[in-house]
Parts: structure tokens; sequence; C-alpha cells
């Protein structure tokens, strides 16, 4: 029987549609997983598991999974024995502890003694740790920002990516304990036949993420331009010139980091660049 990798992935929300929208934009046609716990992808040697993403760390420590697209957060949370492979880039966030908006912040020291209602009481109870102070952690689950107003909290320690939920609730951000993202998470010892497959998945999802993060570029320019404009461009080594028509002129292609973009774009145009066109890319491999 063909070795196939089992990836598991939350079965519905925002997180799954983003992992299962990765994985098609990298090639490999993925069931949407409604009402199903396992599919497999037609075109590439993977299965899907959709679950909850509370089980989803341990189903990869045991074995039942190989990997898992699943936010950060969940897994130092559970604290399983599993290994990031890759950040993803996308689904970002932050666990922050927040006060209400009325009461005066002097630091850690603020939540000495209080009662304190999270989701993530083993990420909290290891940062209270370190800032050596002994609070209350009442663990909920769901709508931990109401908790201030029913008395059953002075604080709350909550994943936040906004704020707005926060400030909606008379509460207000004082301390940033981690930031999280989507990742790819694998167990720590795959057979080697499963590395391959392994390397030939991130190989794909590698040329998806580094489109995401540039944009190719066209311009034009005159001759006596050429060297100072190139001199700009990062490229992935050095532009592509190609002579115009019009005599004296030359087109530039190169690719520019999303980051840098406007920046460049100034700099550009400043340089003597015209024309500028600027298309994104499907797949960049590097």
């Amino acid at each position: 029987m063909p070795i196939r990798l089992k990836i598991a992935i939350q079965k519905s929300g925002r997180l799954s549609d983003s992992s299962k929208q990765l994985l098609r934009e990298a090639g490999i046609k993925v069931p949407n997983g409604k009402n199903t716990l396992l599919a497999s992808a037609s075109n590439f040697p993977l299965d899907i598991l959709y679950l909850r993403d509370d089980d989803i760390p341990q189903y990869v420590e045991d074995g039942t999974a190989d990997l898992c697209i699943l936010g950060e957060n969940v897994i130092f949370e559970e604290d399983r024995s599993v290994q990031t492979i890759r950040q993803l880039g996308f689904s970002r966030c932050r666990l922050s502890l927040a006060i209400p908006k009325s009461e005066t912040y002097h630091g850690p020291s603020y939540f000495q003694g209080r009662k304190i209602a999270t989701s993530y009481p083993g990420i909290l109870a290891n940062y209270l740790s370190k800032q050596q102070v002994e609070a209350e952690i009442h663990e909920i689950s769901g709508s931990v920002e109401i908790a201030p107003n029913i008395g059953l909290a002075d604080a709350v320690c909550d994943i936040v990516s906004s704020g707005s939920t926060l400030f909606s609730n008379g509460l207000k951000e004082v301390e940033t304990i981690l930031t999280s993202q989507a990742a790819l998470i694998g167990q720590k010892d795959l057979s080697p036949e499963k590395e391959a497959i392994l390397d030939k998945l991130l190989f794909r999802l590698d040329a998806v993420r580094a489109a995401e993060t540039n944009k190719y570029i066209i311009l034009n320019c005159e001759n006596e331009n050429i060297e100072q404009i190139s001199n700009i461009l990062p490229g992935i080594k050095s532009p592509t010139v190609v002579p115009l028509a019009q005599s004296g002129w030359s087109a530039l292609h190169s690719v520019l980091p999303e980051d840098d973009f406007w920046e460049i774009i100034d700099a550009l145009q400043t340089a003597g660049a015209q024309g500028i066109l600027v298309v994104p890319i499907q797949k960049m491999i590097l």
C-alpha cells in the first residue's frame, strides 16, 4: 500500500478555511471536509483529518496524524512532544493580559493576588511564575472577556487580534504574553518515506508563501538610469533588462518584497522609473 502523510486541520472556522486554501494553492486537491472526519487528496499522497483544535496536538503526538496546521498558541498550551516545522504567516494573533479601562496599570505586579480568567491556564501560569507573581487562575472556555463584568475575575488573559472585543467589554490590553500564528506542526520522528513526502509538501508550501510576500515589478527607464535603478531593486539576483523599441530605453523586470513595496516604489520614481507595473505572483521557486 502506498505511503501517505496524514495531516490534521480544524474541522471548521477561519483557520480551517485558510489551511484548506493554502493546500489548494499548493496544487493539492483538498475535499472540503463537510460532515466527514477523513478525506484523501486526489493528486498528492496526503490524507486530511478534520478535528477539533484542542484534540489535534495529541493526535500528532501519538502518531494518529503525522502533521497538523494549527495556531502556535494551542501548541504552547497543550505542551505536547511535537515540533514546529514551518510558520505559515496567517491567523496571526497574540495572547495578552487585559484589565478594566478604569484601572491604573503599573506592571506585572498588578496581578499579585488577583483573579485572572483565561482559556490558557498553562501559558498564563508559566508567565506568572517567571514574573514571580502569585495570582488565582480561573480556567473558562469562551467569552473570557466578560469575566470582569460579571465579577468572576479581576482581569483576563485572552487571544487578541484587533483588540476591539476587549475594548467593547470595557477592557484594555496591558501585557502581551506571546505572539502566535498558524504553523505546520509535526511528529519528531517520521519515517524516511514520510520525510520524503514532507519535503515535497514543504517545497510547494514554500513556493506559495514566497509568492504571497513578494510582487513582480516591470518598469521602463532610460538606459542611463539602469545602473542606479538596478541598485535599488533587490531582485532575486539582479533585474532582467529588455531593450524597448524606442531607442535609449529599456524595461526592467524584478521582484519586490511586499513589506518594502511603497518605500522602494518612491525611490524608483525618484531615480527615473516610469510606467511601473506591479503584478501578483502565483508561485515563486527560490
